[in-house]
């Protein structure tokens, strides 16, 4: 599902920012632990307190979320790095599987769309797939 590159870069990076659907159709974004989950090939979010959040509501409620992990290599010259995960989400109470950094209640995120750019050295461009 993900290249090495982009597992290598997940790993590296300690935070990400969550998008999540609110019951009145807005957004929320809010930035987030997470850790790559090999065994569910899922993205786990973590958090203090997280099952007490609206991020963990909206994702009860909708069963929909974003993540974003990105940095800036440099500015000179402009060099940037993202990956983008859309996907079908779960909201999990009592998680006996997490990989994400905080332990207690989760968010997990199965990527249904994967968008990526500047991450594989060997790549060019944007990269788009789909996960089925």
């Amino acid at each position: 599902m993900f290249t090495e590159a982009e597992l290598a870069y997940l790993a590296d990076q300690p935070l990400g920012r969550l998008a999540t659907v609110q019951r009145d159709g807005t957004l929320q974004a809010s930035p987030v632990s997470f850790g790559f989950n090999p065994k569910t090939e899922t993205i786990d979010i973590g958090g203090y307190r997280m099952g007490g959040t609206q991020k963990f509501r909206n994702v009860r409620s909708n069963g929909k979320a974003t993540i974003v992990v990105d940095d800036i290599v440099s500015v000179q010259p402009w060099v940037v790095r993202c990956l983008e995960i859309r996907g079908d989400a779960e909201a999990i109470a009592e998680p006996t599987d997490s990989a994400a950094p905080i332990d207690g209640p989760i968010i997990r995120i199965h990527p249904r769309r994967i968008i990526s750019w500047g991450i594989d050295p060997e790549g060019q461009g944007l990269g788009k797939r789909d996960v089925t």
